[in-house]
């Protein structure tokens, strides 16, 4: 009974020893998605020392397939809302600062309009001051 349980003890650790290699392998090896799913496997030995392997999912993720698509589908109707709403947003301020340098195309026309009257103006007054000015 002691080289069975000797035994035992061994293979159980060899086992161990060999199934994390093989699931660090796994996770080594693996593409990102398949790291979700993976199972891993734990040997553990309990109060009632009786040998247990337990499966999992590496980083506690237990959602089905259809659960992460739905998630990522929320996810994506989250950021195209939010993506809507800044468009909306960048439309908004766009047509402000149009109607704002509409208004400053104006008023600079009525400055150039007043200038360019006083310039004729000023014309005037030089060319008649000349003509009454005897030529030498």
């Amino acid at each position: 009974s002691g080289i069975n349980a000797e035994y035992g003890e061994k293979a159980i650790s060899l086992f161990f020893k060999l199934s994390t290699t093989l699931t660090m392998l796994q996770v080594i090896q693996a593409p990102r998605t398949a790291l979700i799913t993976t199972p891993y496997y734990n040997i553990h030995r309990p109060p009632n020392n009786q040998v247990v392997m337990t499966q999992g999912i590496p980083g506690g993720n237990h959602q089905t397939p259809q659960q992460l698509a739905d998630e990522a589908s929320k996810k994506r109707e989250i950021r195209l809302m939010k993506n809507r709403e800044a468009a909306r947003h960048c439309r908004v301020k766009k047509k402000e600062y149009l109607k704002c340098l509409e208004e400053r195309v104006q008023i600079l026309e009525g400055q150039n309009k007043k200038t360019d009257r006083r310039a004729e103006g000023a014309e005037r007054v030089l060319h008649a001051t000349q003509e009454g000015l005897p030529r030498t």
